[in-house]
C-alpha cells in the first residue's frame, strides 16, 4: 500500500468523525458558488438594484471566506487532539516526523478538494434555482443558468488556496510529544475545574450591565453604546462560559438533595469539567449564532419600515407645484388619466401652502391653514383629533413616523409686521410627504393664514387611493425612483408612494435574502462546533457509561443521563444566543414606532425547530454509538 493510499483509507475509516466538517465545508462552498454564479452572471449588468445586489453578494461571499478559513482552522486544530493516540501508535510503528506532518497535509487537502467538488456540484444542481429567487426578489427577468469561467476559476482557487493554506499552517503547529503522553491522552484523569468568583462576578455584571443599556437605548443613544455593549457582552460571554457557569455548577453540587437524587449524581459531577472543556467551543457557538440570529433577524424586522410608507406618504400620489407652475395642469391630467386607465378608484384634494420669510435670517417657511390640514389628515384616513388653532399659535408638521423625533417648540418672528409665531406641539400625523415642501412646515390658525402676505404659493395636489401597491410606475416620466425633490431648477416636486414602497420591498427581500444564506452557513458551522466536540469525547463516554453499567445503570436511565447532557450541550449556547439577541431587538425597536416582536419571534422560532430537528437526529445516532460498547 502506497502513502496516499494509506492516507486515503485513513480519511474513509474515520468519515462518522469527518462528516459534519466535510458537508459544513462542502454547503460553505456551495454558497459561494452560487453568489458567485449571480455576481457573473452577464444579465444582471443594468439597474441600480441589481448593481447593488451585486455589491452585496460581494461582501457577503468576503465575510463568509473569512469566516470559512477560521471555521475550518478551528475544525481541523480539534481533530488532531482527538488524534494523539493514533499518532502515537503511527510513530511507534516508525513513521517519522516528516511522514506525519506530510499525513496531515495530505488528509486535509484530500477533505478539501473532495468538500469544492461536492459544493460546485450542488451548486450546479442548485444554481438555476438559486437564479431564479434571486432575480425575483430584486425584480428583475428571471436568470437563465450561465456557467461561466470567472465563477469556477474564483471558487476553485479561493478555496483551494484556503485549504492550502490551513493544512500547511497545521503541519507547522502539529505537536508531538513523548509517545506515553500521546498514548495516555484520553486516559488521563481530568483536573477538579478551577473557578474564580471575581472572574465569576465580572461575568454577571458585564452581562447584566450590557443588558440594561441595550433595553434602555434609544435612537439618539444607541449609536454611542453599540460598541461597548457589544464588548461587554463578548467578554462576559467568555467568563459566563469558563468561570459563572462552573462556579454555579459547584453550587449545584453542594445542595444534596438535588444532587443525590436519581442519576443526577453523574450528570451534575460530568457537568463542571464538560463545561470547562467546552467553554471556548460554546462561547464561538454562541457568538456565531448570535451574529446570525441578529442579521438575519434585522432585516426581517426591516419589513416593518415597509409597513411605515403608507404612513409617511399619506397621499398615494402628491404632486407639489412650485409658485404654481404652468405645467401643473399638464402633468396633473396625465395622472388622472393612467389612474383611469388602471380602473383605480381616487380623490383627489388640493391645498395652497404659502411660503413667508423669517426676520433677521434667510430662513423660510410653508404654512398651511389648521382647516386644510384637516382636510387633508381626513382624505388620507386619520382619525382627527386635534383642538383648532388660535391666534399666533402653530403645530410643527410631523415630518416622518420611522425617524420618532422628541417634541419640540420652537419660535419665529416673521418679516412681515414681525409677527411672532409659537410651535410648541407637533402635528400627530405625516399629512404631506417630506419631498413636498422644501422649508420647514408649520400648521398656523386660520386667521393668521388668512393675514399673511406670501413671498409666493405652492399649490399641493393629493391623489388618495385604496391600495397603495396598485399605483406603483404611475408618471414614470415625471418621478424617478418615486421621488423627486423640488429644487430651483424644478417647477414640481413629487411622489409615488407605491413605486417607493416597491423599490423597499426588493431592496429587503434581497438582503434578507443574501442574509439567509449566510445565516444558514454560520448556524451550520455552529451545529458542526457541536458535533466536532460530542465525537471528540465518545471514546472518554464509552468508559465511563460502561463502568457505571457494571454498577446496576439501566438503559432507561443511560437514555435520560445522555439527553440531559445532549441537551446541555446544543441548548445552552443557543439560549444563551437568544437571550443576547433579544436584547439586542429591543435596542433595534428603538428605530421602529411599530413592533418588531412578531418578526422576531418568527426568526428565532425558525432557529430554534432547526435546531431541535439537529439535536434528535445526533441524540439517535450517538446513542446508538454508545449502546455498540456497552453490549
Amino acid at each position: 500500500m502506497t502513502f496516499p493510499q494509506f492516507v486515503y483509507r485513513n480519511v474513509v475509516r474515520n468519515k462518522r468523525t469527518y462528516a459534519a466538517y466535510f458537508l459544513s465545508s462542502a454547503f460553505s462552498v456551495l454558497i459561494f458558488f452560487v453568489y458567485a454564479l449571480f455576481i457573473f452572471h452577464p444579465g444582471i449588468k443594468k439597474g441600480v438594484t441589481a448593481s447593488l445586489a451585486v455589491q452585496l453578494m460581494t461582501a457577503a461571499e468576503v465575510i463568509m471566506y473569512v469566516f470559512s478559513f477560521l471555521f475550518v482552522l478551528y475544525s481541523v486544530s480539534t481533530f488532531l487532539k482527538s488524534r494523539k493516540r493514533e499518532f502515537g501508535i503511527l510513530m511507534m510503528h516508525g513513521m517519522t516526523r516528516g511522514q506525519l506532518n506530510r499525513m496531515v497535509f495530505l488528509e486535509n487537502m484530500l477533505i478539501g478538494i473532495g468538500a469544492i467538488i461536492v459544493g460546485i456540484g450542488l451548486g450546479m444542481l442548485t444554481g438555476k434555482l438559486f437564479l431564479l429567487i434571486g432575480s425575483k426578489m430584486i425584480g428583475i427577468d428571471p436568470l437563465p443558468f450561465v456557467l461561466s469561467s470567472p465563477t469556477l476559476l474564483l471558487t476553485i482557487g479561493a478555496f483551494l488556496v484556503l485549504f492550502f493554506c490551513i493544512s500547511l499552517f497545521t503541519t507547522i503547529l502539529l505537536k508531538v510529544n513523548k509517545l506515553i503522553d500521546l498514548f495516555q491522552a484520553g486516559e488521563k484523569p481530568k483536573k477538579e475545574p478551577k473557578v474564580s468568583i471575581l472572574l465569576s462576578l465580572l461575568s454577571a455584571i458585564l452581562l447584566i450591565a450590557s443588558y440594561y443599556l441595550a433595553a434602555t437605548a434609544t435612537m439618539q443613544s444607541l449609536l454611542w453604546r453599540m460598541l461597548p455593549v457589544i464588548g461587554m457582552t463578548i467578554v462576559g460571554t467568555y467568563f459566563f462560559f469558563t468561570q459563572l457557569s462552573v462556579f454555579m455548577t459547584k453550587l449545584l453540587q453542594k445542595n444534596r438533595s438535588l444532587f443525590w437524587k436519581r442519576t443526577n449524581l453523574v450528570t451534575i459531577s460530568s457537568l463542571s469539567y464538560r463545561l470547562k472543556d467546552n467553554a471556548r467551543m460554546f462561547f464561538m457557538v454562541t457568538i456565531v449564532s448570535t451574529v446570525a440570529f441578529c442579521a438575519i433577524g434585522t432585516l426581517a424586522s426591516m419589513n416593518v419600515m415597509n409597513k411605515q410608507v403608507e404612513a409617511d406618504y399619506p397621499a398615494e400620489i402628491s404632486y407639489l407645484a412650485l409658485d404654481n407652475s404652468p405645467m401643473q395642469k399638464k402633468n396633473i391630467q396625465q395622472i388622472e388619466k393612467e389612474l383611469k386607465e388602471r380602473n383605480l378608484k381616487y380623490t383627489i384634494h388640493q391645498t395652497p401652502i404659502k411660503v413667508v420669510e423669517v426676520a433677521k435670517s434667510n430662513q423660510k417657511l410653508d404654512l398651511i391653514s389648521f382647516s386644510d390640514y384637516k382636510k387633508i389628515a381626513k382624505a388620507a384616513g386619520f382619525e382627527f383629533s386635534e383642538k383648532p388653532l388660535h391666534g399666533n399659535k402653530a403645530f410643527s408638521m410631523l415630518l416622518s413616523n420611522i425617524v420618532v423625533l422628541s417634541e419640540r417648540t420652537a419660535s419665529y418672528t416673521l418679516k412681515q409686521d414681525h409677527i411672532k409665531v409659537d410651535a410648541d406641539k407637533m402635528t400627530k400625523n405625516v399629512v404631506l410627504s417630506n419631498a413636498t415642501y422644501q422649508n420647514e412646515g408649520l400648521i398656523v390658525s386660520d386667521e393668521l393664514y388668512n393675514k399673511l402676505k406670501p413671498t409666493k404659493i405652492n399649490m399641493f395636489t393629493g391623489f388618495y387611493v385604496d391600495k397603495m401597491e396598485q399605483t406603483a410606475g404611475v408618471a414614470k416620466n415625471l418621478v424617478d425612483e418615486g421621488m423627486k425633490f423640488g429644487s430651483e431648477g424644478s417647477p414640481y416636486a413629487m411622489t409615488v408612494s407605491g413605486t417607493i414602497y416597491e423599490n423597499q420591498m426588493s431592496m429587503f427581500k434581497m438582503m434578507l435574502f443574501v442574509a439567509l444564506l449566510i445565516g444558514a452557513v454560520f448556524f451550520i458551522a455552529a451545529g458542526s462546533f457541536l458535533y466536532f466536540r460530542l465525537y471528540a469525547d465518545l471514546d472518554y463516554d464509552r468508559r465511563l457509561y460502561l463502568t457505571i453499567t457494571k454498577v446496576g445503570l439501566t438503559d432507561r436511565e443511560l437514555n435520560r443521563i445522555v439527553t440531559r447532557q445532549l441537551i446541555l450541550l446544543f441548548f445552552v449556547p443557543i439560549v444563551v444566543a437568544f437571550v443576547h439577541s433579544a436584547f439586542a431587538f429591543m435596542a433595534l425597536q428603538s428605530f421602529y414606532p411599530i413592533s418588531i416582536a412578531k418578526e422576531v419571534i418568527i426568526v428565532l422560532a425558525g432557529f430554534l425547530i432547526a435546531q431541535l430537528v439537529y439535536f434528535f437526529a445526533i441524540r439517535y445516532r450517538y446513542l446508538k454509538n454508545l449502546r455498540k460498547s456497552l453490549i
